[in-house]
C-alpha cells in the first residue's frame, strides 16, 4: 500500500477490525520509510452494477452520486455525515441483494426516499422535489400533506 505523505510502497498492517457496517474491513498502516499512520479500507469487489437511467441511458452504479445527492438536500439540517453513510450502505446492500446486473433508477431513488423519509421531513421533501421533477406547486403541496398526514399517523400509532 503506497504512504499518502512519502509515496513508500512497504507499510504495515498495525492494527485490523471490521467497521462498523460488516461489510467492510479497516486497516491502520504504519509506512515503514516515514512512520507515518493511515487508515485503509477493505471491501468485497462486488459485480458491477449498471444503472438504467429515466431516457434509457446506462451508466455505472455509483455510491458517491447518491451520498452526495443526499448530503445536498440535507445541507443545514442535522445530519450527520455518518447516517448517510449508513443510509447510503444499507441502500447499496438491497440493491445488490435484490439485482444482478442492472437497476433503474427510479428504484434507487425510492429506496433514498424511504430512508430518507425515516431520517428527517426537510431532507425528505427537498430530495423529492428534485427526485420527482415537480410541474407546479400543487405537486410539492401534495407531498406536504402526505408528509404531514404520515406524522399525524406515526403520532396517533405510538401513543
Amino acid at each position: 500500500m503506497r504512504c499518502p505523505k512519502c509515496t513508500g510502497l512497504k507499510s504495515s498492517v498495525v492494527d485490523s477490525r471490521q467497521a462498523e457496517d460488516g461489510h467492510t474491513i479497516r486497516r491502520r498502516r504504519e509506512c515503514e520509510e516515514c512512520h507515518y499512520r493511515f487508515t485503509t479500507y477493505e471491501r468485497v469487489e462486488e459485480k458491477t452494477l449498471v444503472v438504467v437511467k429515466k431516457d434509457g441511458n446506462r451508466e455505472q452504479f455509483s455510491r458517491d452520486k447518491i451520498f452526495n445527492g443526499i448530503i445536498r438536500s440535507a445541507q443545514k439540517r442535522p445530519v450527520s455525515s455518518d447516517d448517510i453513510d449508513q443510509i447510503v450502505n444499507r441502500i447499496e446492500q438491497k440493491i445488490r441483494s435484490q439485482h444482478d446486473g442492472e437497476v433503474a433508477s427510479d428504484f434507487i431513488g425510492s429506496l433514498v426516499m424511504d430512508e430518507l423519509s425515516e431520517l428527517d421531513e426537510i431532507t425528505y421533501v427537498r430530495f423529492a422535489s428534485v427526485y420527482r421533477s415537480f410541474k407546479d406547486v400543487a405537486e410539492l403541496e401534495s407531498l406536504l400533506k402526505e408528509v404531514i398526514y404520515g406524522n399525524k399517523k406515526k403520532e396517533a400509532n405510538e401513543t
